[in-house]
């Protein structure tokens, strides 16, 4: 634990979107404190997007990679912010849904902050029309 409250928070950023892409959900959840707070503004209506404590958030994200094979991060940008604790990621992911064989490309703004190493607060912003043309093959205008 040591070594990670000594890692700079981009590279603590970049460390989790690489667990992340290698579908280790459980690794991913470590990585966040006891009471990460995770916000997702922009999910489905209809979905949840506050989870409090990493039980809550890893048993939302446990199974994705089942829904989507997430197959690279064509572009990742990690930046520093003012706050030595804050880091922010510009990402972008392109894989494949599952069920339905669609291609899902998706582009993310990520704003984590970090402490003792471990995510305290993670908030993820991204295009829930996309998202949902990936998973159900509607259109926009439907």
């Amino acid at each position: 634990m040591e070594t990670l409250k000594n890692t700079p928070v981009t590279q603590l950023l970049r460390n989790s979107l690489e667990t992340f892409l290698a579908k280790d959900m459980k690794g991913w959840a470590a990585l966040c404190a006891d009471d990460v707070v995770a916000e997702f503004p922009f999910a489905p209506e209809g979905s949840p997007s506050r989870f409090e404590g990493r039980d809550a958030l890893y048993a939302y994200l446990k199974d994705y990679p089942s829904f989507i094979d997430v197959k690279s991060l064509p572009t990742l940008k990690i930046y520093g912010t003012d706050d030595s604790k804050t880091a922010i990621a510009e990402w972008s992911v392109s894989g494949v849904v599952i069920g339905n064989g669609n291609p899902y490309e998706m582009s993310y703004a990520t704003f984590v902050t970090f402490r003792d190493g471990l995510i305290t607060n993670y908030r993820e912003y991204w295009n829930p029309q996309a998202f949902m043309k990936a998973m159900s093959g509607g259109s926009f205008a439907e």
